[in-house]
């Protein structure tokens, strides 16, 4: 099966949630800065999610270069990592509604790490249906910075409760950890 099915699906889907997003900002009432001083967790919390969906998206784009093919366990892996990405905007709103409290952005972290687990997922039913051989694999290797991703949110999301800060600390780190695409895959396609 050709993966470019697959690929245009998944940006109109995440096309779609950043729009979600996006339409959840409200408009200040007035025209003073104070005005948009509430706004700001709303703000800071839409900024974070764009970043991590911007991420998502980048990534999620490499690994197929590396794809050539795509079977049944793939499309619905990558079902399942849309799944929690669709839940992004829900928890961005709650969480920035409430000024980042304990609870929604424990959530929200939780949300980060089934989407981290959904892209690990994803990657190895790439990896098994392509073979330990292929451009993909040799790219991803051992994963570091995948698990490395979830430790950190595991970290977070009970850190919530202690200091929603030490969360929001912690995903912002994993977002700049990923900021730069994979460039592991890069590198592999150039080589191979």
């Amino acid at each position: 099966m050709h993966k470019g099915r697959l690929e245009a699906f998944s940006d109109g889907v995440l096309a779609i949630i950043i729009t979600i997003m996006v339409l959840e900002l409200k408009i200040p009432h007035g025209g003073t800065v104070s005005a948009l001083t509430p706004l700001l967790p709303v703000f800071l919390s839409y900024v974070l999610s764009f970043f991590y969906l911007a991420i998502y998206w980048n990534n999620h784009h490499h690994m197929f270069q590396a794809t050539q093919r795509v079977n049944g366990a793939i499309l619905w892996a990558n079902m399942h990592l849309l799944f929690w990405l669709s839940l992004i905007p829900f928890v961005t709103g709650w969480m920035g509604e409430n000024h980042f409290a304990a609870l929604p952005s424990s959530l929200y972290g939780a949300v980060l790490l089934m989407a981290a687990i959904a892209y690990y997922i994803l990657q190895h039913a790439i990896v098994r249906e392509h073979g330990k051989d292929s451009l993909l694999s040799q790219a991803v290797g051992k994963d570091i910075k995948g698990k490395i991703s979830q430790f950190l949110y595991l970290v977070a999301i009970p850190s919530s409760f202690i200091s929603p800060w030490i969360a929001q600390a912690l995903y912002v780190l994993v977002a700049l950890i990923w900021l730069v695409p994979d460039s592991r895959i890069e590198k592999t396609l150039r080589s191979g």
